[in-house]
Parts: C-alpha cells; sequence; structure tokens
C-alpha cells in the first residue's frame, strides 16, 4: 500500500480519537468487555495510518477533505424517528421481517419480527455481544482488514450495536430480511458506526436487504461494515440500498468468505448522500463457488460516487461477474474501480468485469479502471469499460413511434438502469427499486402508462 501524506487538517480524526476514550468507561461495564481489546486495537491501528488521502491509488479518485476536515460527534437516540415517518421506506407492504435501526441502535418498537424457520435468528448484534458470544467470535471482525482500511477500523473501534443474521444448515429464508438504518441528525455533525453480520450454514438460503435512510436535515456520517461468512452449498442474496440526504457522507464496506459450491449475489444500488464510497470484497475460498456484483449508482448536482470493488479468486473452478451502471447528471463525479484477483491456486477461473457509464451532462465526469490480477495459468478473465450519452438515434426511433422527447429520454434512461434492475430475483425490492429510479430519472413521471 501507498505510504499516506498525513492529512494537515486532523479535525476528524481528532474528535474520534476522543470520542473512543469518552466511550471506553461505558463500554467496559455494558457485558461486552470480551470485545473491547479488538476496538483498541482497531483505534490503535487507525491513529497510526490516518484516513486515506490521493496518495493512496485505491483512492487517489476520491478526495476525502469533506470527511476528514469535520469534527463529527455520536449520533443522539433519534426520538424524532416514528412508524408514520418510516412508512414510506417499507415495501411489501411490512409482510418480510424488518429490523430498524435508528442513530445505529436497534428500536424494537420500530421493527416487524415476523416469524422466521426454525434456528434462524435475525436481531440485535448488541444483545447477542452481551449474552451469547459464542455466536460471534468465530466471524465477527474475522473478514475485514482493520490493518489497511482506515474505515473499517473506525467502524470496529465503535463497534456496539446493528444486524445479526444467522441462517443454520438446511434453512430456506424465503422473505428477505430488511435491515433499515435511519439516521436522524442533529444540529452538529453526527456520525454512526452500524455493523451487519451476516452467516448462513450450509445448503442454506436468505435474502438481507441493508437500507440506509436519513430523516431530517443536518450533516451525518454512516460508516458502514457488513461481514458475510457463506457455508458450502449456500445461496445468499444481499441488497444495499443508499438513499440517504444529500448532506450524507456515506461509507459502506461488504467483505466476506465464501465457502465450496456457494452462490452470492451482491446488488448495490445508489441515489443519495454528498459522497459516497461503496468497498466490495468477496473472498471465493472454496473450490466451484459463484458470485455476481451487480450495481447502479445514479448522481446529479455535485454528488460523487466511489464504486471500488476486489474479487479474490482463492480456489479452482470459481466464477465470478461485475457488471456496474452508472448515470451521471449536473457536475457529479463517479467512480468505477474494480480488481479481480486470480491466485496462483486458482485453477479454472471465470471472471468477467463490466463497466458502462451514461453522461447525461458536459460536467459530468467518470473515472473507471477496470483491473486484473492473474497469477494463475488456466483462467479465461475479460475486463471491459464505456462511457458514452443517449443514443440520438435511438431517441429518434421513439420519437417516430408517437413518444415525445423528453418521454423518449426518460424511457431509454429507466431501460438502462432497468437492465441491472432485472438482476434482482427479490420480487418486492424489484418493484420498489423500480419505483425509486423511475422517481430519479429526469422527467420520470412521464413513464406513467410507458413502462
Amino acid at each position: 500500500m501507498t505510504e499516506r501524506a498525513p492529512w494537515k487538517d486532523r479535525q476528524a480524526l481528532d474528535t474520534f480519537l476522543q470520542s473512543f476514550t469518552e466511550s471506553e468507561p461505558g463500554w467496559l461495564k455494558n457485558g461486552q468487555a470480551w470485545l473491547h481489546p479488538v476496538r483498541r486495537a482497531a483505534i490503535a491501528r487507525l491513529a497510526e495510518i490516518g484516513f486515506p488521502t490521493a496518495h493512496d491509488e485505491d483512492w487517489r479518485f476520491t478526495n476525502l477533505g469533506p470527511i476528514v476536515t469535520t469534527a463529527f460527534v455520536p449520533a443522539g437516540d433519534g426520538a424524532a424517528a416514528d412508524a408514520r415517518a418510516l412508512a414510506r421506506f417499507a415495501f411489501a407492504e411490512n409482510e418480510n421481517p424488518r429490523l430498524v435501526f435508528v442513530n445505529g441502535r436497534f428500536a424494537l418498537g420500530l421493527s416487524t419480527l415476523t416469524p422466521l424457520p426454525a434456528g434462524v435468528r435475525a436481531g440485535s448484534l448488541a444483545q447477542v455481544l452481551t449474552g451469547d458470544r459464542a455466536a460471534l467470535e468465530a466471524h465477527l471482525t474475522r473478514h475485514e482488514d482493520i490493518q489497511q482500511e482506515a474505515f473499517s477500523a473506525l467502524n470496529t473501534a465503535f463497534l456496539t450495536d446493528g444486524a445479526f443474521v444467522s441462517v443454520p444448515r438446511g434453512a430456506v429464508v424465503e422473505k428477505p430480511i430488511h435491515v433499515l438504518y435511519v439516521t436522524v441528525p442533529g444540529a452538529a455533525p453526527v456520525a454512526t458506526h452500524p455493523r451487519t453480520l451476516i452467516v448462513t450454514g450450509e445448503d442454506s438460503q436468505a435474502a438481507v436487504v441493508e437500507d440506509y435512510v436519513t430523516l431530517g436535515e443536518g450533516v451525518h456520517l454512516t460508516n458502514a461494515v457488513t461481514e458475510l461468512a457463506v457455508g458450502e452449498g449456500s445461496v445468499v442474496g444481499h441488497y444495499l440500498i443508499q438513499r440517504e440526504s444529500k448532506q450524507a457522507f456515506h461509507i459502506s464496506t461488504l467483505c466476506g468468505r465464501q465457502g465450496r459450491s456457494s452462490s452470492v449475489t451482491s446488488h448495490t444500488v445508489l441515489l443519495g448522500a454528498a459522497l459516497t464510497r461503496r468497498n466490495i470484497h468477496p473472498v471465493l475460498a472454496g473450490e466451484g463457488g459463484e458470485c455476481l456484483i451487480n450495481g447502479l449508482f445514479m448522481a446529479n448536482e455535485r454528488q460523487h460516487m466511489d464504486n471500488y470493488m476486489k474479487v479474490e479468486h482463492a480456489s479452482p473452478h470459481c466464477q465470478s461477474r461485475q457488471v456496474y451502471k452508472g448515470i451521471l447528471d449536473g457536475q457529479s463525479h463517479g467512480v468505477f474501480h474494480g480488481r479481480i484477483i486470480v491466485h496462483k491456486d486458482a485453477q479454472k477461473t471465470d471472471a468477467k468485469q463490466t463497466n458502462m457509464n451514461l453522461l447525461l451532462s458536459e460536467e459530468a465526469q467518470i473515472d473507471t479502471k477496470p483491473q486484473l490480477e492473474i497469477y494463475a495459468d488456466d483462467v479465461k478473465c475479460t475486463h471491459g469499460a464505456t462511457v458514452g450519452q443517449i443514443d440520438e438515434e435511438a431517441i429518434f426511433y421513439l420519437r417516430s413511434r408517437g413518444l415525445g422527447e423528453a418521454s423518449a429520454r426518460a424511457l431509454l434512461l429507466y431501460a438502462f438502469a432497468g437492465d441491472m434492475l432485472q438482476r434482482m430475483k427479490v420480487e418486492p425490492v424489484r418493484r420498489h427499486l423500480e419505483e425509486l429510479v423511475a422517481q430519479w430519472v429526469p422527467q420520470g413521471e412521464l413513464l406513467e402508462g410507458v413502462r
């Protein structure tokens, strides 16, 4: 990793270090003392390496100045959150299990705890940290990289609550588990550090939706980490929806390890926040594993959305696909950096990486960097990227069939984005996202009756 040049302004880092010191006494008394050595190691590492700068190759397209120069304080209790305020974020008429976290804390009264198959657990990580250490030790903090990733170290240092989903061997969870992370900002900039741990046993099936939203006005940082431990033959769908306010900064990381013959599908849809960084790092550790990383990012005004993927093929006969699409308008800036690493023993790897982008204005920009690192000699790996504008011939064709120009443009944008949504197998989630995308598309109201 490139040596980091220190930030001249350490306001955020110093504030986090102070907050950690102030929080320590409470953590040592809440029944979670067994985890505290890990927290201390994480904050020590963060103090040592600091936050990334443009000198870091993996961050060179993203200026973190707005984050590292802000003094974030821990978020309050979020009293403004109530069932009525959260109604618009629901899908499938609340028939699915829903875990609600307000400013990083589990809100039992706002959650919907519908019955789950025998042995399946879905609830507050804080409760398990206190009462069932054995359920967590094998996986919690085992799949992230706090040595090199500053924001993962920051999340681990402040690890107190989040979602815990555990699916035992052979269990099938038919309805998606909706994890809604709500931030209610305060007068001062606030930070939350949600942690999600998903563990699936052999030959199990489940889908989890992480949904990040904002209620009210104010600057805030969401720094989330999700660890995914996938058993042999397990089938897992993971969805992340980011639709926070444009006063938000959002950093999220999905990291995990797949067992033999397992299948993981990761879907990401980025719509909100002023600055977003989405990290995805799966390790295909078992022979015959499959992984699809599917993403859509849509930005306007001065939004910045950075997508970073590192897919590691560590065993033979594995397959991975990365398919990402971006739509950028206004003065927005998008980033796609996808790395596929094929280790020496990962023979017969089949990996493909595709990034496609539409620029809707002359000031919008995209930096795209597909990358292959191959250390095996019997593999099939490809990558590619495209950047363009709406096809004027396609617009002419639609207009010749009776559509107005605005409707034609809206329909083409929706079709470009909709291709990604069609890969989502969970119908209630897909329908919900189709509505969100239609609302985002310029003059998307014209799509009624057309799409």
